[in-house]
This record gives structure tokens, sequence and C-alpha cells, in this order.
């Protein structure tokens, strides 16, 4: 595989010199775009006007216009940044009905994120990318990595996590992977866009620090470690303007901070202005053209606009045009897609996401083992109880989808794997929720369907162990509006509650993209997984580590809170947002069904928690939650012992011995958190700066050496406006989550 860490050592914009308080000039990073310069001057210079304006909207529902006249070809827009959607009509959301065109599923973010692994999302960005070139795409709509601020949010399953470097890093080696592969990526969405509900009108209020160090950080590293060519803006405003034509985020800081000389198009519906969209920074109205096509050329025939802005927004189009070949139009959805080696990597990723919570003991007569891994030679009979189960997640509820070749369900993979050793009796067990009407927010939460209870019951009863698939679904967890709640949909806490009490036996799988409530399956399972919306091949991965074929070694990507009042936006009353006319809807769900986009109440989301975001929160406040950030056990146990830290040119090097004191082979998930005790600044209790997955066998034991980024332990200084180093003490702890870290060892900045 390519070394995705080529980059790390480029000096980020405004960060300091080691061991000083003072700032250094800005430094370039390494960028493809900027091949082209004089190729792009001479093709600007012979363009009319009107060819100008036709490159800076939509041309069809995924696509945005070349030049004709010049045989500079459209640039082809993928969806989904967890696999590549099927192909629409031009200029509708109906599918276009092609044999040709189905992707390989992959695990979406938050399970991409449980595998804490750079190395298989830059494996996940080229896989997409071999997809979209088959597909004839040039850019991909992803990767969606904003921060899991509130639990519920509709899209937290495509999100990656609560924490900035986690996020980060992830991003960073999805877009290497991507773009060494020759996709452009679209970092989305640009920016504070944590909420689904009413997403289309609230207006985002933070402090710049809270910004920079939480929220914008991955973006930051994604653009410039990594060089991502393209960037959406938010639906949402962001301290008063709205992210498509926000001055500050498109210009100060993605352009002149960072650097970007890349792209920005709009959310789907998310323009709002002409003349402050193309000065504020912003490239391509997305899918329309109604504020940046007649508008727009009307504006700057009479002089609002310059056209040496129009020149510059075609340039950084230009950029990426060049720097990505095009697909010819009869090449594109000509081959078969969803092929072995992209399902080999949906399957990896599968493999190391899939986080264990709880594997105990059962105390009854006498002490039996726990019931994980499954002991086929003493369980003959598995009752299989609950309709996620068999339910596909490629599709469902609003926004991004896969039309897939192979979706391997949980029941499938266990009939697959000890379908011929054991007897599986399946039985749904609940009625999964099904959304009526793609704008209603009617509640999942509902009690137990008689019948199939009482069929789960009699099944439980005959079996040697009881397998219940609880959790959400895509219709629950979707695009367009948030949870209402954390609690289990369908009755499934009634369920299991029965299942226990007829079988103590039980093992709960939670098959979600965010957290939910799992203080009832939690209490009367023995056994607890969660396996995500985990793509084409999850059901396989699912069976191998419930049979031990492998070991669990997914880590949760945010923390699992006990109830909704103890998040910290619920907390301090920041969301959910109170409206005075629920009727609005949501912006994305009116352009698909062709209703107004105007909002007339104006909603605030005031960050008032800053930069105390998931675990941050809970540590600084002493709120203890169900499992927390970083958590998750495996079959094999791990010893951490000889912490040292070297300092050195980049930061730190963080080393100790990890050593697997089990007799199964098992990977580990290794985490450095610091800690700033004598900071004169607010900051949390610690902090994640570094992770890494380490593969163990059985009685091994190695040095394991983490570097701590010296560009990592900045802060954000409001008053300069740039990256600073605090000098003084600082602590570094190591284990396997945020809250079992037994080595600590101090030094000095």
């Amino acid at each position: 595989m390519k070394n995705y860490r080529k980059f790390f050592g480029i000096l980020l914009t405004g960060m300091i010199v080691w061991g000083s308080c003072g700032s250094i000039e800005a430094q370039p990073y390494t960028t493809q775009l900027l091949q082209h310069e004089q190729q792009i001057d001479n093709i600007i210079s012979g363009m009319t006007l009107e060819e100008k304006i036709d490159m800076l909207h939509g041309k069809n529902m995924f696509s945005s216009a070349g030049i004709p006249r010049l045989g500079i070809a459209d640039i082809e827009y993928a969806d989904g940044p967890f696999g590549i959607r099927e192909e629409m009509e031009p200029h509708s959301w109906n599918s276009a009905h092609l044999t040709t065109d189905s992707a390989t599923f992959f695990p979406t973010g938050s399970a991409l994120a449980a595998t804490w692994s750079t190395e298989w999302a830059y494996a996940y960005g080229k896989g997409m990318s071999r997809e979209a070139r088959l597909r004839g795409k040039d850019m991909i709509l992803g990767p969606a990595i904003n921060i899991q601020r509130i639990p519920t949010g509709g899209r937290t399953y495509e999100y990656l996590s609560e924490d900035p470097l986690l996020s980060g890093a992830l991003a960073v080696a999805y877009t290497r992977g991507a773009q060494e592969d020759g996709t452009a990526v679209c970092l989305k969405h640009y920016a504070l866009n944590n909420q689904e509900d009413y997403r289309g009108f609230v207006d985002v209020h933070i402090s710049d620090r809270a910004m920079h160090e939480i929220y914008l950080r991955p973006f930051e590293m994604a653009v410039r470690e990594a060089d991502a060519w393209g960037v959406m803006a938010a639906y949402n405003k962001v301290n008063g303007r709205w992210c498509s034509e926000n001055e500050h985020l498109l210009n100060t800081v993605l352009r002149q901070q960072w650097g970007f000389p890349g792209m920005v198009i709009s959310d789907w519906g998310g323009v709002h202005s002409t003349v402050d969209a193309v000065t504020s920074g912003m490239n391509v109205e997305m899918p329309g053209s109604r504020y940046m096509g007649k508008a727009l050329l009307d504006s700057v025939r009479s002089g609002k606009v310059s056209e040496e802005v129009i020149n510059q927004r075609v340039r950084e189009i230009l950029r990426v045009r060049f720097t990505v070949k095009p697909v010819a139009k009869e090449m594109a959805n000509s081959k078969p897609v969803g092929n072995r080696e992209e399902m080999t990597i949906a399957l990896e990723v599968a493999r190391r996401s899939i986080v264990l919570l709880k594997n105990e003991e059962l105390k009854m007569k006498k002490v039996e083992p726990a019931l994980l891994p499954i002991d086929t030679k003493r369980i003959r009979h598995i009752a299989v109880v609950g309709e996620n189960a068999v339910t596909k997640m490629a599709l469902g509820g609003v926004g991004a989808g896969v039309k897939t070749r192979r979706e391997i369900t949980p029941l499938e993979g266990l009939q697959e794997a000890i379908g011929q050793q054991v007897k599986i009796t399946y039985v749904p067990g609940y009625k999964s929720y099904v959304r009526q009407g793609r704008d209603r927010r009617e509640q999942p939460q509902q009690k137990a369907d008689p019948q199939l209870l009482a069929e789960a019951v009699k099944a439980a009863k005959r079996a040697d162990l009881v397998i219940f698939f609880a959790g959400d679904n895509r219709e629950v967890e979707t695009e367009g509006s948030d949870r209402k709640s954390i609690e289990l949909p369908s009755g499934q806490d009634e369920v299991a509650a029965a299942l226990a009490k007829a079988n103590k036996h039980l093992v709960t799988v939670v098959v979600s993209g965010g957290p939910v409530d799992v203080s009832t399956v939690s209490e009367v399972s023995p056994s607890l997984l969660v396996s995500w919306f985990n793509g084409s091949m999850g059901g396989q991965a699912l069976a191998e580590v419930l049979t031990g074929k492998i070991s669990p070694s997914g880590r949760l990507p945010m923390s699992w809170p006990r109830k909704l009042e103890e998040v910290p936006a619920y907390a301090l009353g920041s969301y959910p947002q109170q409206v005075q006319n629920n009727s609005q809807g949501d912006i994305f769900v009116g352009l698909v069904n062709n209703q107004s986009n105007e909002r007339r109440q104006q909603l605030v989301a005031n960050y008032a928690e800053e930069s105390l975001v998931g675990y941050r929160w809970y540590d600084c406040k002493e709120v203890p939650v169900a499992y927390p950030f970083g958590y998750g056990l495996s079959y094999a146990q791990f010893q951490y012992s000889d912490i040292s830290v070297q300092p050195t040119a980049e930061g730190f090097d963080v080393r100790f011995v990890l050593t697997n004191t089990s007799t199964t082979n098992a990977e580990e998930v290794a985490q450095v958190y610091v800690s700033r005790p004598s900071s004169h600044l607010d900051r949390p209790l610690k902090e994640l700066k570094g992770f890494q997955r380490v593969s163990l066998k059985a009685g091994e034991s190695k040095t394991v050496t983490m570097a701590v980024r010296r560009d990592d332990l900045c802060h954000w200084d409001e008053t300069a406006q740039t990256w600073m180093l605090e000098p003084g003490p600082i602590r570094f702890l190591v284990g396997g989550s945020s809250d079992a870290l037994p080595l600590c060892v101090d030094n000095k900045l």
C-alpha cells in the first residue's frame, strides 16, 4: 500500500516554531492543482462570458458544464461517501433504471471510524475511487466529516467521530486513497452542519477558538495534509452568514489561511444569493442555476460582479478539471462495479469495525463461560430474533444510498458460517419502523407487537442460544431529520427483556449508525455488540466475530451516553430548537419534492459547550456514560507497560510495550491522550492526540512508538488568528480507551 503519511512533515499555516510562542510565516503545502496555470490562463482569455457562467452552476442533477467548444469535459459528481449512487435521470431524482450502475456498499462513516485505522481508510478511499471511475465520475461527494455533536443527528451514521483528530486522520487517509487513484473528493459539509432538523435555516453561533479546534480541524487536516481538491458548502448559517456565501469560512479560512486552490460546490439547493455567493468563494451552484446562471450573467454585465471574480472561480474549477482525467462517456457504466477487490475492502473494514461492548461469564447454578465466541460443540440450536437480522441497509430513508450488487445480512452470514453445524431458527420479533412519507416525523418508539413477541419467546425457549438483533435502520437514521430519542425503536427493549426471561443465554447485536440507549439490553444480555450499518459484507464479518474466526477489535468513535439530557447540547438547552411553524420541512426534501425553500423563521444553535464535545464534556462534568469514547473489548487481553517519551523535531515519540497476555491472536487499538494540568487556558481534562492499531499474536509483546505531532498540541489564538503553542508541563496517558489509561508520563513543552 502506498505511503499515505508522506505529507505529515509539512507545516500548517500559522503553526509556531517548536518551543516558542511566536508564529512563523505561512508555508504552502504541496498541491497538484497548480500544475496547469499557463494553460488555464490561455483558456480563460479565450472564453466568452456566457461560457464562464455556464461552468458556475449545475448542468444536470449530478454534473456541471465544461467547455464543449474547447473539448473540456463536464464535471461528473458521485453522490454518497459510502458507495457510488445509481444513475439518475438528468433533471430529476428518478432512477435511470440502468443495469450497469450498481456499486459496492462500503461500511458507513461511523463504521469506518470504529476501525481507528488510517490504513483501511486509505484503502476505502481508493476503492471508492476505482468504482467512481468505472461509473464515469470525477468527484466523490465525500468524505462526510462533520463532528458528531449530538448522538441523535440524522447523519451520524455518515460522519466519522466526535473527536477532530480521529475524524481528521481518517479523512486525510480517505482523501489520499481516492485522489491518488484519480478521483477528486469533496469534503462535506463545510461547516458546522451538526444537525439535520432545520439545517436549512439554523444559524450556528460559536466562538472562533472552538470552531477551529473542534469543527474545522478535520477539514483543515484534509485540505492541508491530503490536498483535498473539493469542498461542499453546508446548508446552515455560521455566525450570521450562510455557508454558501460566508466570506470568513470560504475566503478567509479556506482560501487564505489554508491556501485552498480548489473548487467549492454548494449542497443541493443551498445557495441563497448571487453576488455574495460568487464573491465569497462559491464556484458551483448545484443542481440548478437560480442564482449563478442568468442572474449572475446580469450581475456581471451591470457591474455588480467583476469579471475578474468570475475568472478566478472558473480557474479554480479548471484546476480540478485538468487534474482529474475525464472518463469518456462511452466508457462510463460499461463494466460491472462492485467487484471482488472492492468487496474485499468492504469486508476488511467491516471486520475491524465491530465493537464488543460486553462479554461476561454467566453466573447461574454453576459459572458458565462467556457466550462469545459461539462454541459450536456446546451450542446446537440458535434462535435468531429481530428484523435487523434480515434488513438490508444500503438503501432507506432520505439521501445517499447504494444500489449494491450484494449485501450479506447477519442471518445469511451466520447460516453460511455455521448453518451446517448448528440449527438456526429465525423469527422477526418486532416490526421494523418504516417512515410514512419523506418528511413526516413519526416516532419509531412503539410498543412490541404481541404476536411477534410471543413467537420470539417460544423460539427462545427451544434454543441453546438466542441472538437478538436490535437497533435502528436507515428509516430511523436518515438525512433530513434527527432522531427525537435514542431509545430503541419498535418495542425492542420489551422484546429483549422477554427473551432474557425465556433464555439467559442472550447475545444482543445492536445495528445502528450512532448511539442508542442500551440500558435495558445491556442489563439483560451477558454479551453485547455493535455492528453498525456495515456494508455489503457486513453479515460475513459479523459471523466471523460471533464464531471466533476473528477477535473483535472495533472501538467506539463516539461516546454512548446513558440518556439524552446528559448530552452537552441537550444539557445546556441549545438543542433541539423551538420552532413556531413545524411545516417548513427540510431544505433537501423540499428540493426533491419541488417545494419552496423559503424560510421565515431563523433559528439559532448556540454551541454553548464550546470545545467540550463528547468525552471532553463527560470528563469535565464528571458525567458517567454507558460506554466511553474509544471503548471496545476483545477475546484477548492486553497489558500496557514501560512507557517513555522522547521529544522530536515534530513533537514527541511516545513509546510503550504492548503485550497480548491471552491465547488468542488479536488486534488492539492503542490510544494516546494529552493533558495540560497547568495550562492558563480553558482546556478539556484530556484530548486524543494519537492512536495506532497493533496486531499481536497470542503471548506476543511489541514495543510501540506513536508520534504526537506538535501541530496537534496547538490551540487557536483568537486575537492573533493563528495556531499557537502554550509552553509548560504536558502529561501523556496511554491505554485502550478514554476511560482506561494505565500508563502516564510527564514532560514539558
